[in-house]
């Protein structure tokens, strides 16, 4: 039994993102890319033990940002994080695959994608208060292992209340910060992290 059981995660080929126009770091373009990437045609499921070692194909990771007046959640992935390549950094980003299971849950309200987003973003958080939730851009970081067969898509959490608590052990250090505290901070982020802190106006909206 390989590492990750018989879980099946959401890819699209690496060919189609080149087709596409492939890119470094970050991208606002959101309808250039996740209509075709979220066509039924254009993607599949397969296990997650082949996706992580195969860099021919891009796994689709849902990236949510919380933000409050001005500063954003941070936490340090513990030591059971699911990706262990990621354990010890700081990150900005809740999310995880997309796997058949949210396939097997969809609806006509909400389809795989959303379904995924929403399970994700509950299983390891506890939120308290109101949000607005908006898609604001995608990130890819082909420097790294982790980041040649992963593709983020990032969502920004507007939230009501900073009430956010962890709802998984290896959700661990959670707190908010200012941009000033991010800077200081910016070289134990995750290279997703960094991108996204980088760009906050972009994807802020300014």
């Amino acid at each position: 039994m390989g590492k990750y059981a018989d879980e099946r995660v959401l890819v699209v080929p690496r060919a189609l993102f080149d087709e596409l126009g492939s890119f470094q770091g970050f991208s606002a373009e959101v309808e250039r890319y996740l209509p075709a990437f979220l066509n039924p045609a254009n993607n599949s499921f397969i296990l997650r033990d082949d996706a992580e070692d195969d860099p021919s194909q891009k796994q689709i990771i849902p990236y949510a940002i919380f933000h409050h007046n001005g500063r954003f959640l941070h936490y340090v992935r513990g030591s059971k994080s699911g990706e262990q390549r990621l354990s010890a950094k700081g990150s900005l980003g809740i999310g995880g695959h997309i796997n058949s299971e949210d396939a097997e849950q969809a609806s006509i309200e909400k389809d795989t994608y959303l379904t995924g987003v929403e399970r994700e973003i509950s299983e390891e958080l506890i939120l308290s208060g109101s949000h607005r939730q908006r898609l604001v851009g995608l990130i890819n970081d082909d420097s790294n292992d982790v980041g040649k067969v992963h593709l983020g898509v990032i969502h920004v959490f507007d939230l009501e209340s900073d009430d956010v608590q962890p709802n998984e052990s290896p959700i661990t250090e959670l707190e908010f910060f200012d941009r000033e505290q991010l800077a200081a901070r910016r070289e134990l982020l995750e290279s997703w992290s960094q991108i996204c802190f980088d760009h906050l106006d972009a994807i802020l909206g300014k």
